[in-house]
């Protein structure tokens, strides 16, 4: 690392955090003015609210558009330098422009791990805090509310050979009732069971089970058995009984692996939307790199428009990447496109686009 190195760095990492720091005050300005009735209606003071909402709402408004903001940092700064003929006066000592890109692609790799990291185990987190506090209080009058749902009859694969059913479930108390699980084998009912209720024991990790009769078929023999107080240890909880819309982002990817290994197991729709978002947390901060790339090369030629026609290149290349994004999203949740393809689309253009762009930029 050089001089040049920790200059360029430097203006990297600054503008960056600025542009973040900056976009941050005024989304949560925006928000506090859509929300005030909420605010005031909830009880909550000024510091319940920080701690219970906008703990969880900074960091998921910053990882949205981080990748980004990144890309608007970087050709904001470096088209500056070459309007005011830095970059040519770095060209023109000898340095070559290989040379001049180590420090964006240090800048973007260490900006990219950031992003890796809190994509798959920290904004996760920020997004239970922020979704819990708003079903509790900006949704408490919406038909949706993963918190307190009640009157729900819910029907679920446990696996593939077995069916389960609950009704009048209530995610607050975690119970519910009456409860049904039956297993099928060769197209004939092998194992019936059946409560009052059922009810999710915290201490324990297992479900309680009220009056429950298990029924053993084997051709014509059945074999009946009734247990007052039943406890089972089945491979669903509580919170695959939420059908929270929300899931698949307040899981970090561990936990979101597992739940996608689950869903499968059971044979559920909708794997492509969870599926989409593991491979996504990966891409995104790919893309991160790819756009500092990106952005270094095409701010770093000195244009009669200058900074302005920099910066609006820029918006013209992160609204396409956004479009390319959703609709690839819609694509796989929606239709037959891959998950793995639908997440990587667009760092795959972006990164071709990266690479004519560099053949192209004037060394």
């Amino acid at each position: 690392m050089k001089k040049l190195d920790w200059y360029i760095l430097k203006k990297f990492l600054t503008t960056f955090f600025f542009a973040i720091f900056l976009f941050t005050i005024i989304a949560v300005a925006v928000d506090i003015s859509e929300k005030t009735d909420d605010f005031v209606a909830s009880g909550l003071s000024i510091k319940e609210i920080i701690l219970q909402y906008y703990v969880g709402f900074v960091p998921y408004i910053i990882a949205l558009l981080f990748p980004l903001f990144v890309f608007i940092a970087v050709i904001f700064f470096t088209s500056k330098m070459a309007v005011q003929s830095e970059l040519i006066a770095i060209l023109a000592s000898g340095t070559s422009f290989n040379r001049m890109m180590r420090p964006y692609w240090i800048g973007g790799i260490t900006l990219g791990l950031i992003s890796l990291i809190g994509a798959n185990f920290y904004i996760p987190k920020a997004q239970q805090v922020r979704t819990t506090f708003e079903a509790r209080y900006v949704n408490a009058n919406s038909t949706y509310d993963p918190l307190v749902s009640r009157n729900r009859n819910i029907y679920f694969r446990i696996d593939s050979f077995t069916y389960a059913g609950v009704r009048n479930y209530d995610t607050a108390s975690k119970a519910g009732g009456p409860f049904f699980m039956h297993r099928v084998k060769n197209n004939q009912m092998v194992y019936n069971l059946r409560s009052e209720s059922i009810r999710w024991d915290t201490a324990k990790k297992k479900w309680n089970l009220n009056q429950a009769i298990e029924r053993s078929i084997n051709g014509l023999n059945e074999k009946v058995s009734l247990t007052p107080k039943k406890e089972m240890l089945f491979n669903f909880k509580p919170f695959d009984l939420s059908h929270d819309e929300y899931a698949k982002d307040k899981l970090t990817t561990p936990e979101l692996q597992n739940f996608i290994a689950l869903e499968a197991l059971r044979g559920s729709e909708g794997l492509n939307a969870l599926l989409v978002e593991k491979y996504r947390r990966v891409a995104t901060p790919v893309a991160v790199l790819i756009l500092s790339i990106i952005g270094a090369v095409v701010a770093s030629r000195k244009v009669r428009g200058g900074s302005g026609s920099h910066i609006a290149i820029g918006f013209v290349l992160a609204a396409a990447f956004i479009l390319m994004d959703r609709f690839s999203t819609i694509f796989s949740t929606k239709g037959s496109l891959p998950p793995v393809i639908a997440a990587w689309i667009p760092d795959l253009v972006f990164m071709c686009v990266a690479v004519y762009l560099y053949r192209r930029a004037p060394k």
